[in-house]
């Protein structure tokens, strides 16, 4: 159990953590290599993709747009400039479908932050496109329950150190909730804040990390649900 006492501020990831979202990536991924089947086979077309989406991360950054950007310029490589118009055409409006399409609030998550709030505050703190994330949380309707957004550009321990200052606390008194090992988890725990680690059953490999099980400020739990209790608290 969590010491919920030192604890002042609670941060949640958005995307996988709060609403479904990989799931839209994955889906875009095998609809793009689909098109791209008279030029190449459906897993080298996954891989090389992935590289392309590492290649421009530093430039693009996290999201939706980015990734239809690295999506245009895999369909011209993996063609050798020779895709049509209208493939570039379908990938656009592969892009535009994901920005319109709905996130699914996970299971618990609405009454858990209900519940935190009261306690807590609680704070998102998540990677992607500015006006995309916004979208996706005045749509989810959980907006309410959050004394600050932080949309980030990145998340390396100096960002996390940058929000802890922000808020006003010292790093011991932040806990942070996420579903990816290597943003959500490992930064944090390099400066001295707690994790609460949710996987979501369907991952970016970016974001796939080492767990480090024998850590005292890392927990595990299967779903939502299980974090009030984690902190002494029942809903």
């Amino acid at each position: 159990m969590i010491d919920s006492t030192r604890i002042k501020v609670i941060a949640f990831d958005a995307d996988d953590t709060l609403w479904e979202n990989e799931t839209l990536f994955r889906q875009a991924e095998e609809d793009f290599c689909d098109l791209m089947r008279q030029y190449i086979d459906p897993e080298r077309c996954q891989k090389e993709l992935f590289a392309i989406e590492m290649k421009n991360l530093a430039l693009y950054g996290y999201g939706i747009k980015p990734f239809t950007l690295s999506l245009i310029e895999a369909a011209i490589a993996l063609s050798d400039n020779r895709v049509p118009n209208e493939i570039i055409q379908k990938i656009i409006q592969l892009g535009q479908g994901m920005l319109e399409a709905p996130n699914p609030i996970l299971d618990g998550v609405d009454p858990v932050l209900s519940k935190l709030s009261t306690s807590f505050r609680l704070v998102v703190a998540t990677k992607g496109d500015l006006l995309d994330q916004e979208r996706k949380l005045e749509r989810s309707g959980l907006a309410k329950y959050f004394h600050h957004i932080e949309i980030m550009s990145d998340k390396k321990p100096k960002n996390y150190q940058k929000l802890v200052a922000h808020l006003d606390i010292a790093p011991s008194e932040f806990l942070m909730v996420g579903n990816s090992v290597n943003s959500d988890i490992l930064p944090v725990l390099e400066i001295g804040a707690s994790t609460v680690h949710i996987p979501f059953h369907t991952t970016w490999a970016h974001e796939v990390g080492e767990e480090p099980l024998k850590h005292p400020n890392y927990f595990k739990l299967s779903d939502m649900k299980a974090l009030p209790p984690l902190l002494g608290l029942t809903i």
